[in-house]
């Protein structure tokens, strides 16, 4: 097939390259990894059952490993569509720094590792959560949805919404209702996050062949559906705190985090079909970023708390 023999720009890939230790760092994606990692601790913690310092710390290691290795294997097969692409043209594949089987052979060793370092030393449940993750990113969002459908990232975003559920399984070896919330908060949020960002890059998108939302659909189209899932994320945020599983004072924060994505969700929904500086949008995506984090915090928060008085005997 194809993606076995890619190489970049028409350049040979035989022999190694001179790429720096920096260079295979910014394959793991690391800002990606970072929110990975995140999300991953805050199940971890809000499953609120005793947890080995050391146990804990090699299950968060093995995810974030994980994740990169998800970023290496996406950054080898999209080295095509990066290279078009103003926002990714830099990165160390289509720029050359980092040869296309460096990349494959980087993406392949960290998979494994993260895995069964996962499935040996933490749990079995946790790693195989992990490898269907990393299964799922690699495959079946990269390889095939990113360039067959519109729906890619709603479709897809199921691989970057699994960390939280798989760090509640390295704690607890099983798969709750309340991870699953995790899991459909940064669910329902990708599709909002990224169609913001593909309305300001459409145009770069539509070089690079990659049948985003606003390319396919249309910008109108595109809008409308942004309002709804922002709406739809906004009820799903509160859903924890109707469900007992966290307190009022996270209901509070998730009430307010949730209204301000419906106001931006709605100044891009009355956004003119025309506007070239597209503020709205860029506006939701610099929010969304903030909601995520913060609407985690919180959660961490109160799920950190709650231990404590446990641990107190409170």
């Amino acid at each position: 097939m194809a993606f076995l023999d890619r190489t970049v720009l028409g350049e040979s890939d035989a022999g190694m390259s001179e790429a720096t230790a920096g260079d295979f760092f910014a394959l793991l994606k690391p800002r990606v990894m970072s929110l990975v990692v995140f999300t991953a601790f805050v199940g971890m913690m809000a499953a609120r059952v005793p947890l080995n310092p050391i146990i804990a710390a090699t299950a968060i290691l093995a995810i974030a490993i994980g994740a990169g290795a998800s970023g290496a294997l996406n950054m080898w097969y999209d080295a095509d569509i990066d290279a078009v692409m103003k926002r990714t043209a830099g990165r160390p594949v289509p720029a050359g720094r980092v040869r296309p089987r460096e990349a494959l052979a980087f993406g392949l060793v960290l998979s494994a590792l993260s895995v069964m370092a996962l499935g040996v030393l933490v749990d079995w449940v946790a790693a195989s959560l992990l490898a269907f993750t990393i299964f799922f990113y690699a495959v079946i969002y990269t390889m095939w949805l990113k360039r067959w459908t519109p729906q890619n990232i709603v479709i897809g975003g199921a691989a970057g919404a699994l960390p939280p559920v798989v760090g509640w399984a390295a704690a607890t070896g099983t798969v709750s209702l309340e991870s699953i919330i995790l899991f459909l908060i940064i669910f329902l949020w990708t599709p909002p996050h990224f169609w913001a960002l593909a309305l300001f890059k459409a145009d770069e998108y539509g070089r690079a062949g990659v049948p985003m939302m606003p390319n396919v659909a249309g910008i109108p189209s595109t809008r409308r559906q942004i309002f709804v899932y922002s709406v739809i994320l906004a009820v799903a945020g509160v859903a924890p705190w109707w469900l007992g599983y966290v307190g009022y004072a996270y209901g509070v924060v998730a009430a307010l985090l949730g209204a301000g994505f419906v106001w931006h969700g709605w100044q891009v929904l009355r956004m003119a079909d025309d506007d070239k500086v597209m503020r709205p949008a860029k506006s939701l995506f610099a929010y969304s970023l903030l909601y995520l984090f913060a609407i985690f915090a919180a959660y961490l928060v109160d799920s950190v708390a709650e231990r404590a008085l446990g641990l107190a005997g409170v």
